[in-house]
């Protein structure tokens, strides 16, 4: 390298090295994790019925719903702290330390001889997976070039839809193999085992240069990029890193100063407004759908088609968000969830409340999409996992609350229960236009500055 060369910034870098084989390499390798935390988050919707068989739970009763909120109660713990964590000493660690504990605690509820210790099982796989979303986000949004990184953080948020197809279909199988009593015992082992062919998968991906460079590991940063250099077969700039000011120490306040402020409020409630409809409805669905008449096989298919109805939704996510925005993309999708929210109300035979809640599982999942390619971008680097644990964080606290309020769906109060979510999704969309801010075609260290809030 020549000491004369003109210094290039590490959003140039990326940019030239383009998008090639390392990028769909992270892509798979994250989104194989992405699909494997799904299949944790969600499962124990299905495997409730079984448990409460296997424990002698009532439907409804307070054991039951803690079953459902432990895992979002750890990973509401997680994300913050995982996500603080990431930012001070590198992606590269929690990347793979969370992974790991992830697949240890799962695989510990399956054999769990009592409620009580199912529920400290499921804390602790929340308190794990919490970790993965800060730093995977932040990971792929740090290694892709600027034309393509909100759709492939889209594309990395649409694996969410091939865990939910998995653990609907994993769970189908089992209902015929097995009695339910004994079924949820493997629904929950061989739901932790995709972690594990995650985390052999990861070890091969170095840690993110923007953060390397951001602690002052100039070296490092530069290695990283030459090992995207050679899978992408190109050839990093004969020229120095422009390394940027000391980091100040990272912590949670310095998301409420200054113009960063207003950004952080407004995306924490669009997270926890998108969250509590959400896990709200499809937390309690399996349940829902069963207490209506279905059997488990029956409940189990219909759920299929809803996790299939979702891929749509992230096709249009992915190409509006590089083609209209990720402000207007995300507020329109919270939009239509409002409006599918609603016609699920008044869907009033069977096709009509599998079609309406087709469209809303489609919308719902189009939002999340936008969402996970519009956060990051919004939160300069040394607080890019800071904030992406915050707001995610938020979303968890709101999953804590959805596992009360969707019971409301087997009370019968689901008048109540729909039209609460629908407003939520309603005022999620408005707080996302309001954040006044459009990322799409600027570079990270462009999108993130707080001089740019409207």
């Amino acid at each position: 390298m020549t000491s004369s060369a003109r210094p290039i910034s590490l959003d140039d870098a990326v940019d030239r090295l383009g998008l090639g084989p390392f990028q769909w390499r992270l892509l798979a390798i994250c989104g194989l994790t992405w699909a494997a935390d799904a299949m944790e988050v969600l499962l124990m919707g299905f495997a409730l019925p079984g448990i409460s068989a296997a424990f002698g739970l009532e439907r409804g009763s307070a054991d039951a719903t803690l079953l459902l909120t432990a895992t979002f109660a750890g990973m509401f713990v997680g994300a913050l702290f995982w996500g603080w964590l990431a930012d001070r000493i590198g992606r590269r660690a929690v990347f793979l330390t969370t992974v790991a504990l992830g697949v240890v605690f799962g695989l510990a509820g399956a054999f769990a001889p009592s409620v009580a210790w199912l529920l400290v099982a499921r804390f602790l796989t929340g308190f794990a997976i919490g970790g993965t979303l800060p730093v995977d986000y932040a990971m792929m949004a740090e290694f892709v070039p600027t034309p393509w990184r909100g759709r492939f953080l889209v594309y990395l948020e649409s694996f969410w839809a091939v865990g939910t197809v998995m653990v609907a279909g994993l769970a189908w199988y089992l209902s015929t193999v097995f009695e339910p009593a004994e079924a949820w015992r493997w629904l929950l082992g061989l739901a932790a085992l995709p972690g594990l062919i995650g985390l052999v998968a990861r070890l091969g991906i170095p840690d993110s240069p923007r953060s390397l460079l951001v602690r002052g590991e100039e070296r490092a940063a530069r290695a990283a990029l030459e090992r995207v250099a050679r899978a992408n077969g190109t050839a990093l700039p004969d020229a120095p890193l422009q390394v940027p000011p000391p980091a100040p120490r990272v912590t949670p306040a310095a998301l409420f100063a200054g113009a960063l402020r207003r950004r952080t409020v407004l995306l924490a409630l669009v997270w926890f407004g998108l969250s509590l409809g959400y896990y709200g409805i499809f937390t309690w669905l399996p349940s829902y759908l069963r207490a209506g008449g279905l059997d488990l096989g029956a409940v189990y298919r219909t759920t299929l088609l809803l996790a299939l109805a979702q891929v749509p939704g992230y096709l249009l996510s992915a190409y509006l968000v590089e083609r209209v925005g990720r402000r207007g993309t995300l507020a329109g999708f919270l939009g239509v969830s409002a409006v599918a929210a609603f016609l699920f109300l008044l869907a009033g035979t069977p096709g009509t409340v599998l079609g309406t809640s087709a469209l809303l599982s489609a919308a719902l999942l189009g939002a999340w999409g936008a969402l996970y390619a519009y956060t990051p971008e919004l939160f300069p680097t040394p607080l890019r996992t800071t904030g992406m644990g915050f707001v995610s964080g938020m979303a968890r606290l709101a999953s804590l609350l959805s596992p009360s309020l969707g019971a409301l769906l087997l009370t019968g109060q689901l008048a109540v229960a729909l039209g609460l979510f629908a407003a939520c999704f309603a005022l999620a969309a408005v707080c996302a236009w309001l954040i006044g801010v459009e990322t799409r075609g600027r570079q990270l260290s462009e999108a993130a500055m707080p001089e740019n809030a409207a």
